[in-house]
């Protein structure tokens, strides 16, 4: 077991920034109260230095869909090049602001949005996070390995890994 270090307000951010960043890709679920929750891979926009991410979205998605009926999302981030590893539960709301899209706008985003960031399909979610929890080797993924190899033939814990709650 490694370390607990839980996180609070600006360090919270930071580390909300860097896990995001570092993973891009997330399991970006809605229908929280309802079996099955919904969950699609998305790729992160941007994220704001208050934590704030944002997302790009077809305006008739069904993830649109739920989140006008419940604005409650959690997103699950895996970099498991370096084995770390985020969940963040928040809120979200649909924007349309053609501004904003210029600023997040990407080239890999035309390949859903052909008309580029004033598509009129495109729709931003922003999800403002309320807390969440990280699990942080710092080490990645070989030295890792070799801890946890280590630890079993010497019969000890050899971790160094770090978790905790986000709490903003």
């Amino acid at each position: 077991m490694g370390k607990i270090k839980d996180v609070h307000r600006e360090e919270a951010m930071k580390k909300i920034q860097e896990l995001a960043n570092a993973a891009d890709i997330c399991l970006f679920a809605t229908n929280l109260t309802e079996l099955p929750i919904s969950a699609r891979p998305m790729s992160r926009q941007g994220i704001a230095d208050d934590g704030t991410i944002w997302f790009f979205s077809e305006k008739d998605s069904h993830k649109n869909q739920h989140i006008e009926l419940d604005n409650r999302v959690q997103l699950f981030f895996s970099n498991t090049n370096n084995q770390e590893y985020l969940s963040i539960y928040g809120t979200a709301e649909i924007i349309k602001d053609d501004e904003k899209a210029r600023e997040l706008w990407s080239p890999m985003a035309k390949t859903w949005f052909h008309e580029g960031p004033e598509d009129p399909s495109l729709t931003i979610i922003k999800v403002t996070p309320e807390h969440g929890y990280y699990w942080d080797t710092k080490n990645g993924k070989l030295i890792t390995l070799l801890k946890m190899v280590s630890g079993a033939i010497a019969g000890k814990e050899i971790d160094g890994s770090v978790e905790g709650r986000i709490e903003i």
